[in-house]
């Protein structure tokens, strides 16, 4: 039976880098940004995307056959911001802005499809990585609903993994 995206994406954001980022442990995620209630979900984008193709190919072949070259990933998050309770009590949103509003920042995004955002990362489960480093934060193009800002992310390295438990 096919599933349904809603609620199945957990999101951690590390401003360490993880020991190795295709075993991640469970401190490691404790220690990050918990920011999948804080990305807005229509415009989040974490995926490889086509490789280069290289067109070379013997001059005694006929037709244009294509040859995967480097791989390519593109990246980019709008933050929901909550301006209300700025100061000592900060609201995580406001943590994840200050780790990504400026240029340069690298971040190590942590993102688990299933079972349901709300339960804890376990020993065994699959998940994406992407190394990041964050560009100017820009004015999203619709300024209506939440007030929030688009950060785009250059990916530097990506791949999948498996959490690890180190509490047992």
């Amino acid at each position: 039976m096919l599933t349904l995206a809603d609620d199945k994406t957990k999101l951690a954001i590390l401003t360490v880098e993880p020991a190795d980022i295709t075993a991640v442990t469970t401190t490691e995620l404790a220690a990050g940004l918990d920011a999948a209630q804080h990305v807005n979900k229509p415009d989040f984008r974490m995926s490889p995307t086509g490789s280069d193709t290289v067109p070379d190919q013997p001059l005694g072949q006929g037709g244009n056959a294509k040859t995967w070259g480097n791989s390519n990933a593109e990246a980019s998050m709008t933050l929901l911001r909550d301006l209300t309770a700025l100061g000592a009590g900060q609201p995580l949103v406001e943590l994840i802005w200050e780790a990504a509003k400026t240029k340069g920042a690298i971040l190590y995004l942590i993102k688990r499809e299933g079972p349901v955002e709300s339960v804890d990362w376990a020993d065994g489960d699959d998940y994406e990585y992407m190394k990041v480093v964050t560009d100017e934060p820009q004015n999203p193009s619709n300024m209506g609903g939440f007030t929030k800002r688009t950060i785009p992310l250059g990916p530097q390295a990506w791949g999948t993994g498996v959490v690890v438990d180190d509490e047992s």
